[in-house]
């Protein structure tokens, strides 16, 4: 079962060349519908605690990583959909190069384009279905190096310039993290732990429920490392300057992957190594790292979203904003970590869906200056009416389901008898609520510009995929279904609730 989850998406890139662009994007649709099939398998054998082992334990998917595996392949059959009639209005405008005739590779930007977003999803899935910290940093590698033509697909300069800029932090920031999986190697190797657990202390060394049985001195360093590195992934400030520029020149619906998927990657990095220093009596020192740079985080997207003209720079910051709010629930630990875990599902689920609408937005008025789109609820009623929705979810406003999840967290915090540390967090949330609204209402309201030729029209394609997203979020602030509930529950219990 997993070996297909995994390969389904590996053979569906490696085929994409096909010739005809319908067939290739039939292929993709196919193979979203068969990775979400087999994803909701994975997630009830694991739920019913029959856990699918393969590969002598390398694939094998507790109940935190399944709940992140989930989120990534639902947004992978809505960013699906939605990719449809995304590429046909691209052949309209005609905006890819020109291929000279005879080229191995028929319409080659679309078949590239559509190759390694499979192979971005198949990274994804590695990343979540492993207890392997080895295994899991080769996968948040490979996302790195197939999402990177992704972001590349217009090949314009300035996508060009976030392209280097992404490859280039993020890989430093890979290399600090496989330098603290070593460093994580002589902590074991310095104790009396068991021998032969190689990179594999997660399901080893806390199945055990071995505690002291590795250096802490190394430990440490290793956990500054690993927090370092993947939150450079992560969109932790201040290592974030990539996202901005990555998430605002990408395709939306790339952008859409890359901050409800991606991200959520690059914490389940963070939090394999937390749970390897909460199993080793250290949780204490790395909850303060995640509930430091979780306010850091927060209080730095506050500082950019206020007078942010550039809508999709705007998403941008506020997943800086969320990563930040994950951190730290992950951080106080106790019932802050449910609602972390239900933070985790809602913001993907939101920010895959402004995304999409802002793609709608962009392609409608060919602009990202906010201060040039105005009149949405007229010009472009639906998206408008989306785009509304998003915000207010978004910035955790009731009844949607980031106002819970945030309200939890904060329950949390007072639980903890964290005073200061609930006044930054809800200031930022209240900063952030007046930065992104200025921009926002300002696109909504107003009279349509009569300067933009009329040249869109919205379609199932663009209005459907987040029109659902939205609903989904919408639903879990009124009601999370009891199966839900439990399975966030099992994934907090597995890091200390």
């Amino acid at each position: 079962m997993l070996e297909l989850l995994l390969f389904t998406p590996l053979v569906a890139g490696t085929v994409m060349f096909i010739p005809g662009a319908w067939p290739r994007r039939i292929l993709l649709l196919l193979t979203a519908l068969a990775h979400i099939t087999l994803a909701s398998t994975v997630f009830i054998q694991v739920s019913a605690n029959n856990n699918p082992v393969a590969f002598g334990g390398l694939l094998e998917p507790d109940d935190l990583g399944v709940v992140f595996l989930m989120i990534a392949s639902i947004l992978f059959l809505a960013v699906t959909f939605y990719s449809i009639g995304y590429l046909k209005q691209e052949e309209k405008k005609e905006v890819r190069r020109d291929i000279q005739k005879g080229d191995l590779f028929t319409n080659a930007p679309e078949a590239r384009f559509l190759a390694c977003l499979c192979f971005f999803v198949a990274a994804m899935t590695l990343v979540t279905v492993t207890p392997n910290l080895g295994a899991l940093w080769v996968g948040i590698e490979v996302t790195t190096l197939a999402s990177a033509p992704l972001i590349y697909f217009h090949r314009h300069r300035s996508s060009m310039e976030a392209t280097w800029k992404y490859l280039m932090i993020c890989s430093v920031g890979i290399a600090l993290a496989l330098l603290g999986n070593i460093l994580m190697e002589v902590a074991f190797h310095r104790s009396a732990a068991p021998a032969g657990e190689g990179m594999n202390q997660l399901a080893a060394f806390i199945k055990t429920g071995a505690n002291g049985g590795v250096d802490p001195l190394w430990l440490k360093a290793s956990f500054i490392f690993v927090l370092v590195g993947y939150g450079t992934k992560m969109g932790l400030a201040p290592m974030h300057t990539w996202l901005p520029d990555a998430h605002s020149q990408a395709p939306s619906m790339v952008s859409g992957l890359l901050s409800g998927a991606l991200l959520n990657c690059a914490l389940l990095g963070i939090l394999r190594s937390h749970q390897v220093m909460m199993a080793a009596g250290l949780g204490g020192f790395s909850s303060d790292l995640l509930v430091f740079f979780g306010l850091l985080s927060m209080v730095t997207a506050m500082v950019f979203i206020v007078g942010q003209g550039h809508y999709k720079r705007l998403l941008a910051y506020s997943s800086v904003e969320h990563m930040g709010i994950l951190a730290l629930a992950c951080g106080i630990g106790g019932s802050a970590i449910f609602g972390g875990m239900l933070h985790a599902l809602s913001h993907s689920l939101t920010k895959c869906m402004l995304f999409l609408v802002a793609g709608n937005i962009l392609t409608r008025y060919h602009t990202f200056s906010s201060h040039d789109v105005s009149g949405l609820r007229q010009d472009m009623p639906l998206s408008g009416a989306l785009w509304t929705a998003g915000f207010l979810a978004i910035v955790g406003s009731p009844p949607f389901s980031l106002f819970v999840s945030e309200f939890i967290i904060l329950k949390g915090i007072f639980a903890n008898g964290c005073i200061l540390t609930a006044v930054v967090y809800l200031s930022a949330l209240a900063v952030i609520f007046v930065g992104m609204s200025v921009p926002v209402l300002r696109m909504v309201q107003g009279t349509p510009s009569h300067d933009v030729t009329i040249d869109y029209h919205e379609s199932a394609y663009s209005v459907l995929p987040p029109a659902v997203l939205c609903l989904a979020v919408l639903c879990l602030g009124f009601w999370v279904p009891d199966w839900l509930a439990a399975a966030l529950n099992r994934a907090a219990a597995l890091l200390g609730a």
